[in-house]
């Protein structure tokens, strides 16, 4: 699957029981098969991957999947500096630019192939010409467009958005790429077909608004679609039986790059929807019982929101699902246990049943793993994963930090 930097030597002398807690795992068998399983997905819808590498915002990571995938998206121009300097050479920051970031966004761009950034009004369309104006470049530029989710784009069928597409096209200081969208109400699905349905509506709404300006004689080179939920619904839909590459009907046709990133790790609310199962999920954070209080239905591990962050999960799905799944070190979900409640550094599990008894196997001590309810937030809580492979250490990656 690619480079391991940041490899080394399998340590036998660690195991999970020696590691400093609250701490971040990684089992690098599962990111692999997750990895492998996205690329194929893409290349079973005819589009080309470009995975979003906010999720884990390290290279190892990145490098996994550049195996399949020759450029990136990042969601801070942190990541797009450190991903650039270890030589990712086509990246695209895939939120809506800052004005006063973009000096800063072509100075990045100027030491590889691409860098392009997002726009969604005329005041950062302006900002962007006068930062290539000054720069004596030309700056590449998405318009993003809103499918439906509400946070940020243009509406697709209002004039003011065909304005601003024909005013990027024409601009002789920018370098239009095409349209970009993020189908994230797909998160609020309760089922795979429910998915599905986000996916047809994240693809609809670009795709429509490009074939529209294409009309006018306005060149569209690129729609960019894409959520884990999504991503992974529409690839049943082909497993099943659709259309593949390319012909009428084709699942996503007009759409020519998915940008899905929380597929590498996976968390307890992609399971939830039906994106995986829990058996994919590749990020734990290691924890320890603290304190144990059988009479109460409660024990305490050293975990709490700024560990796991405090993601509610899919309460829309359960709405007694907790903040995550308490599983044993090997990773297997425990049954009957939730972690129903956390504060800045603890996290407060209880016995489903009501019967603290039950928690008499988890004494003050024991190590438990817990799969977080939204795998990027709670990544980016910690300053080094722990790489696993086979339940043995083998590397330890450090994500970029800062925005």
């Amino acid at each position: 699957m690619g480079d391991h930097s940041g490899r080394f030597d399998v340590m036998e002398d660690q195991d999970l029981q020696h590691l400093p807690t609250p701490c971040a795992l990684v089992d690098l068998e599962r990111v692999e098969r997750n990895c492998r399983a996205m690329a194929a997905t893409a290349r079973r819808l005819g589009v080309r991957l470009r995975p979003h590498v906010k999720t884990h915002k390290c290279i190892e990571a990145g490098r996994l999947q550049r195996a399949d995938a020759p450029g990136i998206a990042v969601s801070t121009l942190a990541e797009a500096r450190h991903f650039a300097a270890a030589g990712f050479r086509d990246i695209t920051y895939a939120v809506p630019i800052a004005p006063e970031r973009l000096p800063e966004a072509v100075e990045i761009g100027r030491g590889i192939d691409r860098l392009s950034v997002l726009v969604d009004g005329a005041v950062a369309v302006a900002a962007a010409e006068r930062a290539a104006v000054a720069a004596g470049v030309r700056v590449s530029v998405f318009l993003k467009v809103d499918c439906g989710y509400g946070r940020a784009g243009v509406d697709p069928e209002s004039p003011a958005a065909f304005a601003l597409a024909r005013r990027l096209a024409a601009s002789p200081q920018l370098d239009f790429r095409g349209l970009l969208t993020h189908g994230g109400h797909s998160y609020g699905s309760r089922s795979v077909a429910e998915s599905r349905q986000a996916a047809a509506q994240e693809a609809a709404a670009p795709v429509a608004f490009a074939e529209a300006l294409r009309r006018e004689g306005v060149e569209v080179p690129e729609v960019s679609v894409g959520s884990t939920p999504t991503c992974t619904a529409l690839a049943g839909e082909v497993e099943d039986g659709a259309d593949t590459v390319g012909g009428p009907g084709a699942p996503w046709e007009g759409v020519t790059e998915i940008r899905p990133g929380n597929y590498i790790f996976f968390d307890v609310h992609q399971a939830a929807v039906g994106s995986c199962r829990l058996s994919d999920v590749a990020f734990s954070v290691l924890v320890t019982v603290i304190s144990h209080h059988s009479e109460r239905n409660r024990l305490l591990v050293n975990a709490g929101s700024l560990a796991l962050s405090a993601d509610p999960g899919p309460r829309h799905i359960d709405p007694h699902c907790g903040f995550g799944v308490v599983a044993d070190l090997t990773g297997e979900p425990i049954a009957g246990l939730r972690l129903s409640s956390l504060s800045q550094e603890h996290g407060w599990v209880e016995a489903v049943s009501g019967d603290g008894a039950a928690l008499a196997a988890f004494p003050v001590g024991i190590r438990l793993r817990i799969l977080p309810n939204h795998s990027c937030l709670a990544a980016a809580l910690h300053d080094r994963y722990h790489v696993l492979r086979q339940g043995r250490l083998v590397a330890e990656w450090r994500p970029v930090r800062g925005w």
